[in-house]
């Protein structure tokens, strides 16, 4: 990602309601979520809600299928961590697992142990 990317997609990020939309759709996964569900979820109204998906497709970070009548928003996942990708680049050179992804690490714990109590 180039710089101009970079600042284009933190200055689309750097709104409560964006952000807010952004990470819902994060969690929402790859198949997205209708502008409807979004605006209920985070209680916006829609003309408002338009706007910022507007911003955020804008910086591309986010995408827009129609299914039917539905305009289905889905996070650009490539694009979301190409920009981690940017920031994290030279961070910690002494020490790079410092500044290892918080979801690369998930991954890689140990599960838990449950304990026979918890089983139960």
């Amino acid at each position: 990602m180039e710089k101009a990317e970079a600042v284009a997609a933190l200055a689309a990020l750097a709104q409560d309601n964006r952000l807010d939309v952004f990470r819902l759709l994060v969690r929402a996964g790859a198949a997205g979520m209708p502008a409807g569900r979004i605006a209920e979820r985070l209680d916006i109204a829609s003309p408002t809600l338009s706007f910022h998906l507007a911003q955020l497709k804008h910086a591309d970070l986010v995408s827009v299928r129609r299914e039917g009548r539905s305009l289905i928003y889905a996070v650009d996942y490539a694009r979301m961590n190409g920009l981690m990708e940017f920031l994290t680049d030279n961070c910690c050179a002494a020490s790079a697992p410092v500044c290892e992804p918080r979801a690369a690490r998930l991954v890689r714990r140990k599960p838990r142990r449950v304990s026979a109590r918890q089983e139960t």
